[in-house]
C-alpha cells in the first residue's frame, strides 16, 4: 500500500476514535447534567442535613480515594493485599447491607423465586401463551439458574443473596482489570474500585433475585478474554457470551459492540485477519450454545417457547409512552387482558404502539422523551433501595437517608466518569477501552426506543467506573500539587 493510502486510513481511523470519543463525552455530559437537575428537584431542598452528610461523604472518598494512590504499586504483594482488602470490605458491607433488609422477592425477583417453591422439572412456566414466561421466554435461562441453586443449597433465599455477593466482588476485580490493561495504571484501578463498590445504587439488589449481577459478570469476562486475543480465551469468550445471554438477555447490544470493534480496530486498523476471525469463532460458539441451550429448555418441558422473546411490542410500547416517560406504568398495564391469547394482545400492542408513535410526532415529542428517558436510566436513582423493599423494615426517615446515601453514590461515579470522558481526549489508552466503550454506546441508544428503569444501567457501571477512576484519578492530581505518576507496574498485576 502506498505511503498516501496508509495516511488516508490514518486519518480515517483517527476521526473515528474522536467520533467514538465525542459520543461518549456528550452521553456522560448529558448525564452529569441531567443529573443536576434531578438533584435540585429531588434532594436540595428535601433535607439540610442531607447536603452535610453528602459533602462529607464525598470529602471521605477523596479522602480514601488519595490514599489509595500513595501506598507504593512496585510490591506485588502489598498491592494484591490492597485489592483483595478492598473486596473483603466490600462483601462485608454488602452482607450487612442483606441482612438488614427483608428477604421477600418482589416483581419479576418474585416471577424466579416464588415459582421455584415445590416445582418440578418438566412442569410448564406457564398457563396461557399469555402469561409472563410465555411472553418473556428468554427469562428462563436465568430461572433454570435459580432453580440449580436451590436444588445445591434448598429453597433458601440466602444462597442466591451469597452468590450476588460473590458475582458483584468479581465484578469489582474484573473492572480493577481492566483498568491496568487499558491504562497500565495500577493506582487508577484501585480507584476504579472505590467508586463503584461505594454505590449502593450498584449494589443493594443482591438482596433479590436478580440477574443483573450475574449477567453483568460473564459479559465482563467476555470483554476480558477477547483483549488477551489468543485463540483458547476466544473460544472461552464464545462459553461466556452464551453464558450472559442465558442469564441476561441484553446479548444483542453486547454482540453489536463486539462486531464493530472487530471491524474497526482488529480488521480496519490493525490488520489482525486471524483475530478477526477468532472474534468469529467467539460469535459461532455462541450461536451454537444459545441455541442447544434453547432446544433443551423445549425439550425439558420447562418452556415449549425455549429462550425467546414472544412480545417484542411491549418494551416499545411502554418506551415510547411519553406520559411515563418511557418507564413501566400502571396506566400501561391496564391495556394487558390476560384472559386473552397473544395472538389478539399482540393486535392490542401494536395499534397502541402506532398511537404513541403518532402522539410524539404531532406534539414533536421524541427529544423531549429521549431526555426524560435519559435522565431516568443514567442519571436519577436506580430504584434498587426501593426493590430491596426496605420500606417494610424501616422508618420513612431511615428509608428517605438510605436512599440519599445511595444517590450520592452515583452522583460521585456520574461526575467522575464524565470528567473522566473529557480527559480520555488527551490520555494515553489502548484500544481495548473501545471494547467496552461500543457496547455502552449501543445500550445507550437501544434505551432510547424501548422501557427504562434506573436499574438497568447496573451492567454498564462497571464501564461507567472504568471511565470515573481517570476522572477521580485526574481531580486528586489537580487537588493536591504531587505526582502521581504511574510507573511501569506489570509485574504488580
Amino acid at each position: 500500500m502506498s505511503f498516501k493510502g496508509e495516511n488516508i486510513i490514518e486519518t480515517f481511523q483517527t476521526i473515528i476514535n474522536k467520533t467514538i470519543l465525542a459520543c461518549v463525552a456528550i452521553f456522560t455530559t448529558a448525564a452529569f447534567l441531567l443529573m443536576l437537575v434531578f438533584y435540585y428537584h429531588n434532594f436540595l431542598f428535601q433535607n439540610v442535613h442531607n447536603v452535610v452528610i453528602g459533602l462529607v461523604f464525598i470529602m471521605l472518598i477523596i479522602l480514601i480515594g488519595y490514599g489509595l494512590t500513595r501506598i507504593k504499586t512496585d510490591d506485588h504483594t502489598l498491592n494484591w493485599l490492597v485489592v483483595i482488602s478492598m473486596l473483603l470490605v466490600f462483601m462485608i458491607m454488602a452482607l450487612f447491607w442483606i441482612s438488614k433488609v427483608p428477604s421477600i422477592q418482589l416483581s419479576d425477583f418474585g416471577n424466579f423465586w416464588d415459582r421455584l417453591l415445590d416445582y418440578k422439572i418438566g412442569d410448564p412456566l406457564y398457563q396461557t401463551d399469555n402469561d409472563y414466561f410465555s411472553k418473556y421466554a428468554y427469562q428462563s435461562g436465568y430461572f433454570v439458574y435459580a432453580m440449580i441453586i436451590s436444588k445445591i443449597f434448598g429453597y433458601h433465599i440466602f444462597a442466591i443473596q451469597f452468590l450476588n455477593v460473590v458475582y458483584q466482588a468479581l465484578i469489582l476485580l474484573f473492572t480493577y482489570l481492566f483498568v491496568v490493561k487499558i491504562f497500565n495504571n495500577i493506582k487508577m484501578a484501585r480507584l476504579s474500585i472505590l467508586i463503584l463498590m461505594i454505590d449502593l445504587d450498584w449494589f443493594a439488589l443482591n438482596s433479590q433475585a436478580s440477574n443483573q449481577y450475574l449477567g453483568s459478570l460473564f459479559y465482563l469476562v467476555t470483554f476480558y478474554l477477547i483483549m488477551q486475543n489468543k485463540l483458547k480465551y476466544y473460544i472461552l469468550a464464545g462459553i461466556t457470551l452464551t453464558g450472559g445471554c442465558l442469564i441476561r438477555p441484553i446479548g444483542p447490544v453486547v454482540i453489536a459492540g463486539i462486531v464493530v470493534y472487530a471491524l474497526i480496530y482488529l480488521l480496519l486498523k490493525n490488520k489482525d485477519y486471524h483475530a478477526t476471525l477468532k472474534v468469529l469463532l467467539t460469535l459461532i460458539i455462541y450461536f451454537v450454545l444459545f441455541s442447544l441451550s434453547s432446544w433443551g429448555i423445549k425439550a425439558s418441558g420447562i418452556n415449549a417457547y425455549g429462550l425467546t422473546n414472544n412480545d417484542p411490542e411491549w418494551k416499545f410500547v411502554t418506551g415510547l409512552n411519553y406520559q411515563s416517560n418511557g418507564t413501566y406504568s400502571p396506566d400501561m398495564d391496564k391495556l394487558i387482558n390476560p384472559d386473552k391469547t397473544r395472538k389478539q394482545m399482540s393486535k392490542v400492542e401494536k395499534a397502541q404502539l402506532h398511537k404513541e408513535i403518532a402522539y410524539l410526532n404531532e406534539n414533536h415529542a421524541w427529544v423531549p422523551l429521549f431526555i426524560h428517558k435519559t435522565q431516568g436510566l443514567w442519571s436519577s436513582r436506580t430504584m434498587a433501595t426501593d426493590a430491596a423493599n426496605i420500606r417494610m423494615t424501616h422508618s420513612i426517615k431511615t428509608v428517605d437517608r438510605i436512599n440519599f446515601l445511595a444517590y450520592v453514590g452515583s452522583i460521585i461515579l456520574i461526575t467522575f466518569s464524565w470528567l473522566g470522558s473529557l480527559a480520555l481526549f488527551k490520555t494515553k489508552f489502548n484500544d481495548n477501552l473501545y471494547l467496552l466503550l461500543l457496547p455502552l454506546m449501543a445500550f445507550a441508544v437501544v434505551q432510547l426506543l424501548i422501557e427504562v428503569q434506573g436499574r438497568y444501567r447496573i451492567e454498564f457501571l462497571p464501564v461507567i467506573a472504568v471511565v470515573g477512576s481517570l476522572g477521580l484519578y485526574n481531580a486528586l492530581h489537580a487537588l493536591h500539587p504531587i505526582k502521581l505518576r504511574s510507573k511501569k507496574t506489570a509485574q504488580a498485576y
